[in-house]
C-alpha cells in the first residue's frame, strides 16, 4: 500500500481505528506513512501520548470532544487535525483552540453518497470561508470518504461517479479562493481506483495493514488483491463429543458477527464455524447436516469423523471484520518467519475518561 501511493506521489494517512495499536501505528509511519487517521478523540488521545506527531479525526468530535483535543496537542506537541460538518463544530473547536492556545487543523467532511456524516457539496464553501476566519484553526482541505462501495463487487463505475463530483468540489473551492491544502479519504476496497483518478491527495486506507474475510470475498478494487491476510484467531477444542462438530472457546465474545470468521486451518476442508453462544463455537465438519446435532449424533449409519480436530487441538479463524474483532482483544501476538513472538498491545481501545 505505501508503494503504491508513493509511486502516485499521495499521501498514506493509515487508519489507526482499525487496529488500535500503536505499535502497528509506529511501524506504519517508519513505513512512510504521514501519520495516522484516529474515529475518536480517544484514540487521537493514546496515539499522541504515544508519540505519533500527526493525526487526523475523521469523525466530527462530539460536543465534550474539542477541549480534550486541545489539550492532549498542550500535553504532547502532537500536530492534530478534525474534520467537520456545521457551523456549531467550527465553533466549539475555535474556541477549545483558542482557549488553550493551540492550533488545530479542520477539514470539511463532505458527504457524497455515505449518508452516514459529512455536509452537503453546496454547503462546502461557506464552511470553508467560516474556518479561515478562526485565529485558532488552520483550513486544511475536506474529507470525502466512499465507504458505502468499499465492498462493492463491481465498484469502479459508483467510485468513478463519486469522485468526479469531489472533482468537481475541489474545483469550485480553488475558484472562490479557498484552495484545500488536502483532499483526503479514500479507502482499501478502492485505493487503486482512487490513486488513478488523481483527485485525492492523501488516501485513509485502514484494513490493508490485516485484511479480513469481508475483504477477501468482495475481491480487490480492479482484481485479484495484491495484499496479503495477516490476521488470525487461535481457538481452542475444548470439547469433541459430538459426530457434526467440535466446540471450541471462540463465540461471540470473541469475534464480531456483522461477518463471520472463516476457519483457514486446524480442520478438514469446508469446515464452518458456528456460533454456540458468548463463550463457545463449534466447528462443524463438512459431512455434518447443516450443524443438525440431534440428528447427527442419533443416527448410527453416521460416523464421527476422523479428520475433526481433537480435544486440546488448535484451529486457526480469519477474523469477518477485522475492526470489530480487534476492538474485543487487548493484544496481537506479532509473529515472524522464524516463529519469534512479540505481544503488541492494542491501546487504543483503552481509554482514560
Amino acid at each position: 500500500m505505501q508503494d503504491a501511493c508513493s509511486e502516485k506521489g499521495i499521501r498514506l494517512r493509515a487508519h489507526g481505528k482499525m487496529h488500535k495499536c500503536a505499535t502497528l501505528g509506529h511501524l506504519q509511519v517508519a513505513g512512510g506513512a504521514v501519520g495516522l487517521c484516529c474515529q475518536t478523540v480517544g484514540e487521537a488521545e493514546v496515539y499522541a501520548r504515544a508519540g505519533i506527531a500527526d493525526l487526523l479525526v475523521s469523525a466530527p468530535a462530539p460536543a465534550w470532544g474539542p477541549p480534550r483535543l486541545a489539550s492532549v496537542v498542550n500535553e504532547t506537541g502532537a500536530a492534530i487535525a478534525v474534520v467537520v460538518d456545521s457551523i456549531a463544530q467550527i465553533e466549539r473547536l475555535d474556541a477549545a483552540a483558542c482557549a488553550a492556545a493551540v492550533v488545530l487543523g479542520c477539514l470539511i467532511d463532505v458527504n457524497i453518497g455515505m449518508h452516514r456524516v459529512g455536509c452537503t457539496p453546496d454547503e462546502v464553501v461557506g464552511l470553508a470561508a467560516r474556518i479561515k476566519a478562526c485565529s485558532g484553526l488552520r483550513y486544511d482541505g475536506i474529507q470525502a470518504y466512499f465507504g458505502h462501495l468499499q465492498h462493492l463487487e463491481n465498484r469502479a463505475k459508483a467510485n468513478a461517479a463519486g469522485t468526479e463530483r469531489l472533482r468537481t468540489l475541489v474545483l469550485a473551492l480553488r475558484a472562490a479562493g479557498l484552495p484545500p491544502r488536502q483532499v483526503t479519504g479514500g479507502g482499501t476496497g478502492t485505493y487503486t481506483l482512487d490513486l488513478a483518478a488523481g483527485v485525492f491527495t492523501e488516501l485513509q486506507c485502514g484494513s490493508y495493514a490485516l485484511m479480513d474475510v469481508e475483504y477477501g470475498d468482495c475481491g480487490g478494487p480492479q482484481g485479484a488483491w495484491q495484499l496479503r491476510p495477516a490476521l488470525f484467531i487461535a481457538s481452542t477444542v475444548i470439547s469433541a463429543r459430538h459426530k457434526s462438530h467440535v466446540t471450541i472457546d471462540v463465540g461471540l465474545k470473541a469475534t464480531s458477527m456483522d461477518v463471520p470468521p472463516r476457519i483457514v486451518a486446524g480442520a478438514a476442508p469446508g469446515s464452518v464455524w458456528r456460533s454456540l453462544g458468548d463463550e463457545h463455537g463449534a466447528v462443524v465438519h463438512p459431512t455434518a447436516r447443516g450443524g443438525d446435532v440431534e440428528a447427527d449424533d442419533a443416527n448410527p449409519d453416521i460416523d464421527w469423523p476422523v479428520d475433526a480436530p481433537k480435544e486440546g487441538d488448535t484451529v486457526w479463524l480469519q477474523p469477518g471484520h477485522c475492526d470489530p474483532t480487534i476492538n474485543l482483544y487487548d493484544g496481537f501476538w506479532a509473529v515472524d518467519a522464524t516463529g519469534a513472538a512479540e505481544w503488541w498491545p492494542i491501546d487504543a481501545r483503552r481509554v482514560t475518561p
